[in-house]
């Protein structure tokens, strides 16, 4: 169920995709660990079972439009990839796809499973493989609209309806959906900044609708987009 795509507005520049580069979100690269620290891992049950302690340098990188981010070791070498979906957080590697469920309190998903990565490399059972190599077998942007839904998300009444609402919004804010549809409040989406032109990553729709009737914050993303001043010039809502 594709959606117009949203018009050029004022103040936005190119998109990052019409002018065939790919702008990065400020937030690609985690300083490397020389020595990850203590992780609670959780089993499928929920429980705590394990505290994983890894000598294994690693780094986080840039996520790819499927909100993936790389667990990256050596000379750009990756381990696998992990995912965060209804507060699960997901790892892909060569040995297939496994939820980790949600993690401990206090420790961020990411780096539960990154640690998790760490310590099936160093035990033999995962491969790593190229960085150049899992970027060129990331999806690429659609051309067009997307569609209205995220394909995991159910087709029902209140998914549509919440979808409708959500695209409503980023129409409003100068949003963009680079791949996918509405994923869900509190899924990653991969977004495109089209107020400055130069941002693209994963956001949260409920960081971006704004709470009790009044809109989000004005600062849109790391690098400040365009300056409190200008956002709120350029989006009605600010002016209301």
């Amino acid at each position: 169920m594709p959606i117009p795509a949203p018009a050029e507005r004022a103040g936005a520049g190119p998109s990052p995709h019409q002018n065939g580069t790919t702008m990065t979100a400020q937030i690609l690269e985690l300083p490397a660990s020389v020595t990850a620290p203590d992780h609670l891992i959780a089993t499928p049950s929920g429980d705590v079972t394990a505290t994983l302690q890894t000598a294994m340098p690693y780094r986080i990188g840039a996520p790819d439009i499927a909100c993936r981010y790389p667990v990256i070791i050596g000379e750009d070498r990756v381990i696998g990839q992990a995912r965060r979906w209804h507060r699960d957080w997901w790892v892909d590697s060569s040995a297939g796809e496994h939820n980790l469920r949600r993690p401990p309190k206090g420790i961020p998903g990411i780096d539960m499973a990154a640690a998790y990565l760490a310590e099936e490399y160093a035990a033999g059972r995962v491969t790593a493989v190229p960085l150049d190599q899992v970027r060129a077998e990331a999806p690429a942007p659609l051309c067009g609209p997307v569609p209205l839904l995220h394909p995991r998300m159910p087709v029902n009444d209140r998914n549509i309806k919440s979808a409708l609402t959500a695209f409503a919004g980023l129409a409003a804010y100068h949003w963009r959906a680079v791949s996918t549809g509405f994923p869900g409040s509190d899924n990653h989406w991969y977004l495109a900044c089209e107020l400055c032109g130069e941002w693209e990553g994963p956001r949260y729709w409920s960081h971006l609708r704004g709470r009790n009737g009044q809109p989000p914050s004005p600062y849109r993303h790391d690098g400040g987009c365009l300056g409190e001043e200008k956002v709120r010039a350029l989006i009605t809502a600010y002016q209301q």
